[in-house]
């Protein structure tokens, strides 16, 4: 079975070709023997009813400075690809919302499947998402009032989490301390002054051993790695300079699997990353994971073909990772 693969991502000029995960599965892909159209989320557009992309063969390989090359330009329906890989990196704005709509025309109908799911997308906001989880998640509060976020501070101890819903990347993370001078100022800038949604979490100790992104393919553990904060430093995320090390996912962590699976089938949204630390879910993020590489390397195995593998015993058995044959 030969794939057309659509990619929508970022400048594939821009990719850190030794830890992104989406450049991993194009490698993988191509090594499978399928084709790759590079697609940017500007070539997205919809004719009628039916979504159309205009986009680029390309060739891929593992070579600094000469990771790829482009074929000729193609405008063509999505139905003309077997699959498509939502990969656009979050901030989860609103063009990024209107791509899914013209995503949702190709998925919905069956013409292209698109991968995650376009309504799971918009459904799944990667901080609040895991609010459906409530016993599995530290006390989390999300709103715009100060003094809610103060008081829920003084509740845990003197000291809180906060961060944006639309934050990514370790962006906009910040520590709340209840005699911490700048507590107010924190406050106001993240929450814009009480014009924006932020969620405020108990503060988990165990964030200093670092936090586990666990990737988790159609409702199953793949593998986990742990990624530990520089010294100084709250944040564990690799864009921020955290150290990965191998992990194993404990008993604990597969119940917490086990209990979101059947709601992330539900949505659609076959490649997850979940975040634990101590035990506790997190985040689940849906846009664009990243962890592929650095746990192929540290467990010895190929996940990105897996992942691939995945794909294509889907559509050879007409499920598209339901149940029944679409």
């Amino acid at each position: 079975m030969t794939l057309r693969i659509g990619v929508v991502m970022d400048p594939v000029e821009q990719v850190g070709i030794h830890g992104d995960t989406t450049f991993a599965w194009m490698l993988a892909a191509q090594a499978r023997g399928h084709e790759l159209f590079y697609i940017q989320p500007t070539g997205l557009e919809a004719r009628g009813g039916e979504a159309w992309f205009r986009g680029r063969p390309v060739e891929v390989r593992a070579v600094e400075g000469d990771h790829y090359t482009l074929g000729a330009p193609v405008h063509a329906p999505l139905s003309m690809l077997d699959v498509c890989w939502m990969r656009k990196d979050p901030p989860f704005d609103d063009e990024y919302l209107y791509s899914t709509y013209v995503l949702e025309l190709a998925d919905g109908t069956g013409q292209c499947w698109v991968l995650n799911r376009p309504s799971g997308l918009r459904n799944a906001n990667e901080k609040a998402y895991i609010l459906h989880f409530p016993r599995h998640i530290p006390d989390t509060l999300v709103t715009h009032d100060a003094e809610a976020i103060k008081a829920f501070v003084d509740d845990h101890g003197g000291r809180a989490v906060i961060k944006p819903l639309d934050g990514h990347g370790g962006s906009e993370v910040f520590l709340l301390s209840a005699d911490d001078l700048n507590l107010n100022a924190i406050i106001e800038t993240i929450t814009r002054v009480g014009r924006r949604y932020v969620m405020v979490q108990q503060f988990l100790p165990e964030a200093a051993q670092g936090d586990k992104r666990i990737l988790v393919v159609d409702g199953e553990p793949y593998g986990a790695i742990l990624r530990v904060p520089k010294s100084g430093e709250l944040r564990g995320n690799i864009h921020v300079g955290g150290r990965v090390v191998k992990a194993e996912i404990t008993p604990g962590e597969r119940a917490i699997i086990a209990d979101v699976a059947p709601r992330l089938r539900r949505d659609g949204l076959y490649f997850v990353g979940l975040d634990v630390i101590g035990g506790r879910m997190t985040e689940l993020n849906v846009t664009s994971p990243t962890g592929i590489q650095e746990m192929t390397v540290l467990d010895g195995v190929d996940y990105s073909d897996r992942w691939i593998a995945w794909q294509e015993a889907q559509l050879s058995a007409g499920t598209r990772g339901d149940s029944a044959p679409a």
